[in-house]
């Protein structure tokens, strides 16, 4: 019985720019800890070996002491880790692999595939054929070499590849590092583990994506996973369990408010997320002052509660109600502005959103200058 663990697209050194600096940092430590949870992992699976199926560094350019510490994060595990660059960071005459050779960071039980070929194990009966990318974009695939490469009589065919499967994968994302559909089965493999795609995925019964241990994106495809891959004989097919491994959780919410209830639901939705959510919010529809006060203060609750928060509410506009008005007691001028400001937020243009801001935060002085009055007598 043949075990691996099947990981990829780690991108040691992402930057995180779209959030707040303090998330940033959070966001991109976690990517430390998602590689010390696979190596504890792998230690406590047994497994043979350790599959890293390129982008293991999100570009060339990191700083030396994010090479040492990438490499620090893989002492959990004593057995062979292999490894091939992708297109983030591709084998090219120098790059962030030949720094780390020239620092002596890599250890000696993590073979670095930088040219394609096989990489023999004896001991464990195992050879992994590998199709390292030597430039960020080709448009040939690089596994047609598998076929060709012969490997020992009852050894293990292990593919490692990172590119896109042609006519698998989602239109538009398959024009560059192609891989043919069914090549496991043309150059015999027990088993090819690619990367590339961020969401674990199962081609064919011999394909498997990974996926990115740590989920780093907002786009819904099952990521923060790794594969515990169990092959019995060399041309057995691969019993393969997918495992979580990410910290994080990411959501992307949306919601149309109209009536009253629409809100409720939205708050209970709010409420159920925890620390360990990444949250974005688009809101558009409209809702009542009364209904904005309870929304602004369950955003900020939310903002202090999960890992990072942020909300669209650019389309959604304010329509105070006649009791709204009354409660305001905006008589005069006043009333007149506040008339003013629900009929801009119909405009089309840059106007609405500054009027329905504009007129939260009037009412809001007219509600505290109410409060301070009766507060006084």
């Amino acid at each position: 019985m043949l075990k691996l663990l099947h990981t990829a697209d780690w991108q040691i050194g992402k930057l995180y720019g779209q959030f707040e600096p303090d998330d940033a940092a959070l966001l991109a430590e976690a990517r430390f800890a998602a590689v010390e949870r696979l190596a504890q992992l792998a230690s406590v699976q047994g497994v043979h070996m350790v599959l890293v199926a390129g982008d293991v560094f999100d570009a060339q350019g990191v700083a030396e002491r994010t090479i040492h510490r990438l490499f620090n994060c893989l002492r959990g595990y004593a057995g062979p880790w292999v490894m091939i660059p992708g297109n983030h960071d591709a084998a090219l005459s120098e790059s962030v692999w030949t720094r780390a050779a020239r620092l002596g960071a890599i250890p000696p039980n993590v073979t670095v595939c930088l040219a394609p070929g096989a990489v023999q194990f004896d001991t464990l009966r195992v050879a992994v054929l590998t199709a390292p990318l030597t430039q960020r974009i080709t448009h040939s695939d690089l596994t047609a070499i598998f076929a060709a490469i012969d490997t020992p009589a009852g050894f293990h065919r292990i593919g490692l590849a990172h590119g896109s499967v042609q006519g698998i994968l989602a239109e538009g994302i398959d024009s560059s590092n192609p891989i043919a559909a069914g090549r496991a089965a043309e150059a015999r493999l027990d088993y090819l583990a690619l990367g590339d795609w961020h969401g674990c995925r199962q081609i064919d019964a011999r394909t498997w994506y990974s996926g990115t241990p740590e989920t780093d994106r907002f786009r819904a495809n099952d990521s923060g996973r790794a594969l515990i891959v169990e092959i019995a004989s060399p041309g057995a097919e691969p019993v393969v369990t997918p495992v979580v491994t990410g910290q994080y959780r990411w959501f992307d919410e949306s919601a149309t408010l109209q009536v009253a209830s629409d809100l409720d639901v939205l708050l209970a939705r709010l409420a159920a997320f925890g620390h360990a959510d990444v949250v974005q919010l688009t809101l558009d529809g409209q809702t009542d002052l009364a209904g904005h006060a309870r929304l602004r203060d369950a955003l900020a609750q939310t903002q202090g509660r999960v890992r990072s928060f942020t909300a669209d509410l650019s389309a959604l506009r304010v329509a105070p109600t006649e009791d709204d008005i009354d409660a305001l007691a905006a008589d005069g001028y006043l009333g007149d502005v506040i008339a003013e400001l629900r009929t801009l937020q119909g405009n089309s243009d840059g106007e609405a959103e500054t009027a329905r801001d504009a007129l939260v935060l009037l009412a809001g002085l007219l509600r505290d200058r109410r409060g301070a009055s009766g507060g006084a007598r």
